[in-house]
């Protein structure tokens, strides 16, 4: 006789309870805390700042550790694979708002609020030799020469771009168990990606150094410094996702069928690519 089993009856894996959830926030407490602190010229609060800094890195590494080995050991199956997928989804939906905010900050200031600064009443404005020009320091603000897209921009463009290739390429290699392939695809990824980070630190030195061209610049080096910013640090957070893939690949984890922990980070650095194309185009070319 044959019997059938139940899909129900493969549980979904509950993990034993643990103790990082709150030594996380534990140390997410005492940045904040020594942030406040620092910012307040207390001497302490760099010092509780770092020390929050090592709690969630050690809470990251081993919380981060732990999850692997029960994925390696066997432990998820295709509900658990289900769930990871849908998480991700959904963190990267929340990633699009967060930009979406930005942009469309930029969209108000560019299409709204400069215009309609400069088409005040003379009788009225405080302003009255305010034109409705972009790149605009405000009414107040200081001089400075706007970022170029054709330079040190245009490059990066183009090393991203370059990454989300050799990025797809490293998959392919892992769909076909072409391990050298898949090896060598994530190794250039990397260095693309950290390239650009060092070229967009060049360029922040350039704009401060030479352009006058800062935080402080008024609108435009406001919503400049934010949005490339905010990019910036999701480039190096990125980064650091495809270097602990690199290092798992290394160690012969993933397989053709099962290998949602490089999909997940592939999601995430396409994303992060988009976002800067419509960074080159609306910030530094527009």
């Amino acid at each position: 006789m044959t019997t059938h089993t139940s899909p129900h009856a493969q549980h979904y894996f509950v993990p034993q309870p643990s103790p990082y959830p709150f030594i996380l926030s534990g140390g997410m407490f005492l940045l904040a805390l020594g942030f406040i602190l620092q910012m307040n010229a207390f001497a302490l609060g760099s010092w509780i700042m770092m020390a929050g800094t090592a709690v969630i890195l050690f809470v990251v590494y081993n919380w981060f550790g732990k999850v692997i080995g029960e994925n390696e050991g066997g432990a998820y199956s295709q509900w658990e694979d289900k769930s990871f997928r849908y998480g991700m989804i959904w963190f990267i939906a929340s990633e699009v708002a967060f930009f979406a905010a930005f942009f469309g900050t930029l969209f108000y200031v560019r299409n709204i609020s400069v215009p309609a600064l400069a088409g005040m009443d003379p009788a009225f404005s405080l302003w009255k030799e305010f034109t409705a020009t972009w790149p605009s320091a405000g009414p107040k603000g200081s001089s400075f020469t706007p970022m170029g897209a054709w330079g040190i921009p245009a490059l990066n463009t183009a090393l991203l771009l370059s990454s989300g290739a050799t990025l797809t390429w490293a998959h392919w290699g892992l769909l076909k168990n072409k391990r050298s392939q898949l090896n060598l695809g994530l190794l250039l990824t990397i260095i693309l990606g950290v390239t650009f980070l060092g070229f967009q630190a060049w360029e922040y030195h350039h704009a401060y150094t030479e352009l006058g061209l800062t935080l402080g610049s008024g609108v435009y080096g406001a919503t400049f410094f934010m949005l490339t910013g905010f990019h910036g640090f999701h480039v190096t957070l990125g980064a650091i996702m495809l270097m602990v893939v690199y290092g798992r690949c290394l160690k012969g984890h993933f397989t053709a069928q099962r290998h949602f922990a490089f999909e997940g980070v592939a999601w995430y650095w396409h994303f992060v690519d988009v976002v800067w194309l419509g960074l080159f185009v609306l910030v530094y070319w527009l």
